[in-house]
């Protein structure tokens, strides 16, 4: 009995691997594809990759290129701002379908969710008031430093214990605006943050602030989407790669930054 019911097992395995192999195969770009739009999550208040303007429009440079991305893939693109520290749940449980605002790839979030190539350099700074006396991270020492809950600010922080157990508070934000205008006003000496957001925002506020030659280490930005969308991927990843070629990518760079930082 046991046999016979091995053996009808296997001729229905057999049976779905042969004939219904459609059934079971990864179809992310086919569910992108039949809604018609892929929905984008995001911190909005993250300039320059994507933020609020003036009229409350959603803008940046992960705005341009998502929407560039998305035109070649044939389907629309929705923009939806969810709290950052949550992002990848988000992700996870279906509400978004991609993560694309200059989300660091690091290994703690390769364990639950898949990237897309990696498409900008990027590094940890070290941002004080222009006046300020602090020059490495050494001076952090007996000082409030500000970071933004839920970014890699904190785990390349984390990961120099002999640096973070010297300082006197890491106060977490929910987001980078909050704890630059805390930093303003004196209320933490220090932000940690992406070196491109913060010279971002040193631009719109010259003489305000200032950013460290040390930093917390180098890293490189990638498109979060759900572990296993290989198809998806694969034709975001297609998509980025036509844009690097054309010059496409390279004038959205160009816009945002005043040249091509875009990696090839």
């Amino acid at each position: 009995m046991k046999n016979n019911l091995l053996n009808i097992f296997v001729i229905v395995l057999l049976a779905l691997l042969l004939t219904g192999g459609s059934v079971m195969a990864e179809d992310s770009l086919a569910e992108i594809q039949e809604k018609g739009k892929m929905v984008v999550g995001l911190d909005d208040s993250f300039p320059p990759m994507g933020f609020r303007d003036e009229n409350g429009e959603i803008v940046g440079f992960d705005i341009d290129l998502a929407k560039e991305a998305a035109k070649r893939m044939g389907v629309e693109v929705e923009f939806k701002a969810v709290d950052w520290d949550g992002v990848i749940l988000s992700l996870k449980n279906g509400m978004i379908d991609a993560i694309w605002n200059g989300l660091t790839i690091t290994p703690e979030r390769e364990e639950s969710i898949d990237f897309s190539q990696p498409y900008l350099e990027n590094s940890q700074s070290i941002v004080v008031q222009a006046d300020s006396d602090i020059e490495t991270k050494a001076d952090l020492a007996g000082k409030v430093v500000g970071i933004q809950l839920g970014s890699s600010a904190v785990s390349a922080v984390e990961s120099e214990p002999k640096v973070l157990d010297t300082f006197k508070e890491l106060r977490k934000f929910s987001n980078n605006t909050e704890a630059l205008m805390d930093l303003q006003t004196g209320r933490v000496q220090a932000v940690v943050l992406d070196v491109i957001v913060g010279r971002y925002y040193i631009s719109q506020r010259p003489g305000q602030f200032k950013v460290l030659e040390e930093d917390f280490g180098g890293e490189k930005y990638g498109v979060g989407i759900r572990d296993g969308a290989d198809s998806f991927r694969k034709a975001l990843n297609a998509a980025l790669d036509e844009m690097i070629a054309d010059g496409t990518a390279a004038e959205i760079s160009e816009k945002w930054f005043g040249e091509d930082i875009v990696l090839k």
